[in-house]
């Protein structure tokens, strides 16, 4: 009794640590929101708050993207699972979309579904390159984004493409019950990933390849199959996003993918906050992205240099990845008092 007594403090106080660890990046959002609503006369309104959500409608779908592979391949950000092609495919797609439409007439059955296979196909590399070859994630996916903006720049010849297609701009400025169509459309296909990630048996393996895939292969599971559908998910998440960046760009521009790896990042591992056990979950990404789409337009909105809103982007993505290590170092000292 009295050694488990002496042990007590100890066993509370290392949690606390954890806790805040994990909690850092989201208390820095707040304070930064905080500021913005204070210097910004405009920034605590509906218009503004309208506008957040209808531009953090891209970073949102290919969030969902990289949540499932974080899930399938757990959330150490270098030997977990990572796609960071996910918003070169998105790009790559809105490319192949702007370049059919304006550029050879093509209708959108014609166009969407070429987008969609191109997505496809990249997840499919991207899968073969982890689980057959043996690559890292982390290696795998940055080499294939690299090629991908390479196909970009020859699709686009390196130029913007206009899209005025009647979809695009439905998208754009279009209303379904009063609320803009692509959050609509947005939180249909949050849904859908949802039901297929929590209320399915393949979702529940999914997260259980995740969580331990030693355990998940004494458990019978086949862990490469669920590793590699996980990437062949993402591509077409990112195939699905390609709508919406055409909408939100009234067209196709090479180089946006940088600004939308950030936000993707920085909203995805920011979401981890928000869960009980500190892990990347799909409602926690799609608060991350509207967070970060409040920050980016707050900035914006007080005339920060767009160069700065990257470095200071940049700094925050550290910080997750930094407390997130912290928080696990956390747990395995408490594990193991």
């Amino acid at each position: 009794m009295t050694s488990r007594t002496a042990r007590e403090p100890r066993r509370f106080g290392v949690p606390s640590l954890s806790a805040m660890a994990g909690y850092l990046p989201l208390v820095i959002f707040v304070c930064l929101l905080g500021y913005l609503s204070v210097v910004s006369s405009n920034f605590l309104t509906f218009p503004t708050f309208d506008l957040i959500l209808r531009q953090a409608v891209p970073t949102t779908i290919v969030c969902l993207g990289l949540s499932i592979v974080v899930m399938a391949g757990g959330d150490d950000v270098v030997s977990g699972g990572i796609d960071l092609s996910i918003p070169a495919v998105a790009v790559l797609a809105a490319a192949i979309i702007a370049d059919q439409l304006t550029n050879h007439a093509a209708s959108l059955a014609v166009a969407l579904p070429l987008a969609l296979m191109a997505a496809l196909l990249v997840g499919a590399v991207n899968a073969m390159l982890v689980v057959r070859i043996g690559m890292t994630p982390l290696l795998a996916t940055l080499s294939t984004s690299v090629a991908v903006v390479g196909i970009v720049k020859v699709v686009t010849s390196s130029r913007r493409i206009n899209v005025d297609h009647p979809a695009v701009v439905w998208l754009r400025d279009g209303t379904i019950g009063g609320v803009s169509s692509g959050v609509v459309l947005t939180l249909v296909f949050f849904g859908v990933f949802f039901f297929i990630a929590h209320r399915t048996r393949w979702g529940l393996n999914l997260q259980a390849v995740g969580g331990s895939r030693d355990a998940a292969e004494v458990s019978g599971i086949p862990v490469s199959r669920f590793v590699a559908l996980s990437f062949i998910i993402a591509g077409f998440a990112g195939g699905l996003a390609a709508m919406f960046i055409l909408a939100r760009g009234s067209g196709s521009t090479p180089g946006t993918e940088e600004n939308l790896l950030l936000e993707m990042v920085l909203a995805t591992f920011l979401g981890s906050a928000f869960s009980p056990r500190r892990v990347v979950t799909l409602w926690g990404a799609i608060l991350g992205a509207v967070l970060v789409s409040a920050l980016s337009i707050g900035f914006k909105s007080i005339g920060v240099n767009v160069f700065w809103t990257g470095c200071i982007k940049g700094a925050l993505i550290l910080i997750v990845v930094a407390s997130a290590s912290l928080s696990a170092k956390f747990d395995r000292r408490k594990t193991a008092i």
